[in-house]
């Protein structure tokens, strides 16, 4: 699996394909089971490129969360969509009230809060009995 990206309006996600595509970045769009799409990149990105793309994905977020906000105006419950690969190897999105979504990519970046989420994900589901801490 490489690195995804999902989005819930279509016109920002063709944004963001065309992007990549200006990149010479082959990419796969698929429809998220849940609500929106997701876009697949090769894992093997150099750490530059990804920081670019990075940077591309968070300023169309923030173009994103503005529709949002613009559509539902007052009633708007921001939160953050989060892709977790369950045990059984099968994405799904989890959604985090912004208020830790927002702390979290201030330290983290997108792959680092899947993996943590995805670690989160498995433990829950296959639980370590006894201590914490062993020696």
């Amino acid at each position: 699996m490489g690195n995804e990206y999902i989005f819930f309006d279509e016109a920002i996600r063709e944004q963001f394909v065309h992007f990549i595509a200006s990149h010479n970045i082959a990419c796969t769009v698929r429809p998220d089971p849940m609500e929106g799409f997701i876009v697949e990149l090769p894992e093997d990105l150099a750490d530059d490129m990804e920081a670019v793309i990075e940077d591309k994905y968070e300023a169309l977020l923030d173009a994103q969360r503005d529709l949002v906000n613009a559509a539902e105006e007052e009633d708007v419950a921001d939160v953050m969509g989060v892709t977790v690969t369950l045990p059984d190897g099968q994405p799904c999105l989890v959604r985090l009230p912004a208020v830790y979504g927002r702390r979290l990519v201030e330290l983290f970046t997108f792959e680092e809060i899947h993996a943590l989420v995805t670690l989160i994900a498995h433990n829950a589901n296959n639980p370590v009995e006894g201590p914490l801490c062993r020696k």
